[in-house]
């Protein structure tokens, strides 16, 4: 007799559970669709206008982030290196090279779910365009390590993977004819455990 009414509500309770659990894997898996990847550094440069796809659009609601319009930045990732290697807390690293046309730009670095790094309250963890040191010809390097480097330095805790977040604003590198001939910066391994 309770029978029916116990598969009934069995099934709609794992028909519900399974739809919410693979949204939940869908949102958490993807920011979307519409990459552009430029050596090694990751863009979704419709994730923020209107054309966005509704995966973009659940992925930005559900982690409550501000989004810039279509002119007026432009984030990018770096999970890897030059070589294809996974960025981690116990190796050092050279960023270097020249950013895309910005007005300015930020760089800081964030765990696996986005969220910044904090290797210590008194150390560098983020770098932009204003107080950057420079070579004579526009480019710079940055070293990305959890002990201290002369000249450019971005300080990381001693972690698992990373990914360097580098954001640029007020930039024709957001507008969709911008993004064809893109130059990035390199990311390269410069030492691991205790150099």
């Amino acid at each position: 007799m309770f029978r029916v009414p116990l598969l009934v509500a069995l099934t709609l309770i794992i028909a519900f559970g399974g739809g919410i659990l693979s949204a939940l894997s869908m949102l958490n898996a993807s920011v979307g669709f519409g990459s552009i990847d430029v050596a090694g550094w990751r863009a979704f440069p419709a994730a923020q206008t209107i054309e966005a796809d509704p995966y973009a659009k659940a992925h930005r609601a559900k982690a409550g982030l501000l989004l810039y319009g279509a002119a007026e930045g432009l984030q990018f990732t770096a999970e890897r290196d030059d070589k294809g290697l996974a960025l981690t807390g116990t190796c050092s690293y050279r960023m270097s090279g020249r950013t895309p046309a910005t007005r300015a730009w930020t760089l800081y670095a964030a765990d696996d779910a986005g969220q910044p790094l904090n290797a210590s309250p008194d150390l560098p963890t983020a770098q932009n365009s204003q107080t950057i040191l420079r070579n004579r010809d526009g480019s710079f390097e940055i070293v990305v390590s959890r002990t201290a480097k002369a000249g450019n330095w971005l300080a990381i805790p001693d972690t698992g993977s990373f990914r360097l977040v580098l954001t640029l604003l007020d930039t024709p590198a957001a507008a969709s004819t911008g993004l064809s001939g893109l130059v990035m910066p390199v990311i390269e391994q410069i030492g691991c455990g205790n150099e």
